[in-house]
């Protein structure tokens, strides 16, 4: 009897991971963001008033890195700071209305390319997938809890 673990799925998943971003990223060139500035900047959109560090956290990026994307969107006219009223020593990140035109085209580039992505699936037969696909995840997840990190690692 065949089982579970024997069927070989993270080729796949990242394949289309890397063609999905492949054609979203042709169609989005136009705006001139790079992946990770669209991503801090659809991230803020959503949640408008995040500190930098939260959104280090949410994107699984370093601080610095995340420092740094922050200041080219804010160069570009995507992000501004705002002082935190409740801690001098913090910034909070909102976008601007350049960045709301922006993210409502990506979105759109995003929803015409699902529906090409999923031509020929049904709805239900791709809620079942990404119900599977998410419980995968979630086992992965577990695993963050119950292994140690190797050695050298945080």
């Amino acid at each position: 009897m065949a089982k579970t673990e024997e069927l070989s799925f993270g080729y796949l998943l990242n394949d289309v991971t890397l063609l999905f971003r492949k054609h979203f990223d042709r169609r989005a060139v136009k705006f001139g963001l790079t992946r990770a500035q669209w991503r801090a900047t659809k991230m803020l959109y959503y949640r408008e008033g995040m500190r930098q560090n939260e959104l280090a956290e949410s994107l699984e990026m370093e601080p610095i890195a995340v420092g740094r994307v922050i200041d080219r969107l804010q160069a570009a006219g995507f992000v501004e700071r705002r002082p935190d009223p409740r801690d001098r020593r913090a910034w909070r990140l909102y976008v601007t209305a350049q960045a709301h035109d922006v993210v409502d085209d990506m979105e759109r580039i995003a929803r015409v390319l699902r529906g090409e992505a999923t031509r020929g699936i049904e709805y239900d037969e791709l809620k079942q997938a990404l119900e599977v696909i998410g419980r995968i995840k979630e086992n992965l997840q577990a695993l963050d809890a119950t292994e140690p990190p190797p050695a050298g690692q945080p």
